[in-house]
């Protein structure tokens, strides 16, 4: 009953604030694509027998997606069509970089080298062909096709302070990831402000003057990559301090995803707090954009998550809001085991199915379309 409660209270505050519209629109906000996190089958069963944890389902089950990940995705988001004709869509937040695990072979493990993701892709392509050949031209047909609409997610889904300290350190954990080409099950208890995986976590403020440059290259690398220039940012683990602002916006970020209530790390454990809304505008110009729905169907919450999420949409559109669903790529990720793919893409349908019966004026939109669309206000 709490609980219920709690979801109530927190939903209708996602909805109180913020721009508002009449039109049934629906954005699908998917985190990251492009991020190598467990290699194989293989890998994570070395990293088991060397007894690494694994503290949740992305050290278990999240990949590089492969082409059966991206044909079953397609062909998912094709079966629907909104009221002008469009199938639905996802906006992947992607990052153009991954590690370079030979590179760091070569050069005997002295610091963070990164390689591009087609790289990556050709790499796996001729170590694991059946999953991953094809893979780099299906995801420029699934944008050509407008099945995918790629953002910024960061340069990559790695915080460099500990990653470059653990391998320093010659932490035993770190080496043997790496050894399976994976980043993942990676302790970051003794950080208590920073997570292995949120690129722009600090301890001192002063690592954000390293973060800026960063940035920039990152979206440099994600134009080379994707074959555009991102114009909406989502930071990994949403963490990211507000003085990293300018730089987003001298490089043509003009909108920003950020939670409801956000602790902002001021340096040194000393947190702020900020409430933001769809619509907010930071001082340098970019437009927040806050998701009011969560679909993590391989989740396991004990609930139905088309049930779930069908009601959270119901509650937005209530609200005059679009609904922004936000969810992960491990949902959709079959490369560890086909039955995860088949249970998160199986719930994808029947979602898909249940918005377009429910609201047959719905509007299917990427990320970048909706901030656009705000923007005109």
């Amino acid at each position: 009953m709490f609980s219920q409660l709690k979801d109530s209270i927190i939903g209708n505050l996602k909805n109180s604030w913020g721009w508002k519209t009449r039109r049934k629109i629906v954005v699908f906000s998917v985190d990251d694509y492009g991020n190598v996190r467990v290699n194989s089958k293989a890998a994570r069963a070395n990293m088991d027998a060397a007894g690494m944890k694994i503290y949740s389902r992305f050290d278990l089950l999240d990949t590089l997606e492969t082409k059966a990940d991206l044909a079953a995705l397609y062909k998912v988001l094709d079966s629907v069509k909104d009221k002008n004709g469009k199938p639905a869509v996802f906006t992947p937040f992607a990052l153009p970089c991954n590690i370079d695990f030979e590179r760091l072979v070569a050069e005997n493990y002295q610091q963070y080298r990164y390689e591009l993701l087609p790289e990556t892709y050709k790499k796996l392509a001729n170590l694991q062909p059946n999953a991953y050949e094809g893979t780099w031209e299906l995801w420029k047909d699934g944008i050509a096709k407008g099945f995918l609409r790629p953002q910024f997610h960061g340069r990559e889904h790695i915080n460099l302070t500990i990653f470059n300290e653990k391998l320093k350190n010659k932490d035993a954990a770190l080496r043997i990831a790496l050894e399976n080409r994976s980043f993942t099950s990676i302790d970051d208890e003794a950080y208590p402000t920073m997570f292995s995986t949120a690129a722009f976590d600090f301890w001192n403020f002063d690592e954000n003057k390293a973060y800026a440059a960063v940035i920039e290259e990152g979206l440099e690398k994600f134009a080379a990559v994707y074959g555009y220039r991102s114009n909406y940012f989502t930071p990994p683990v949403f963490n990211i301090h507000h003085s990293l602002y300018p730089i987003l916006k001298e490089n043509g970020i003009q909108y920003i995803d950020l939670g409801l209530v956000r602790n902002e790390h001021q340096g040194l454990n000393v947190f702020k707090k900020e409430f933001n809304y769809t619509g907010k505008k930071t001082k340098e110009g970019l437009t927040i954009v806050v998701r009011n729905v969560v679909f993590e169907p391989t989740e396991d919450r004990g609930i139905d998550w088309v049930a779930y999420t069908i009601k959270q949409i119901e509650r937005a559109f209530r609200w005059n809001r679009p609904a922004i669903i936000s969810s992960h790529r491990v949902n959709f990720c079959g490369h560890m085991d086909a039955n995860n793919r088949e249970k998160g893409l199986t719930s994808l349908k029947a979602l898909l199915d249940a918005i377009v019966r429910r609201w047959p004026e719905v509007e299917f939109m990427a990320a970048d379309e909706l901030g656009d669309l705000i923007s005109k206000r």
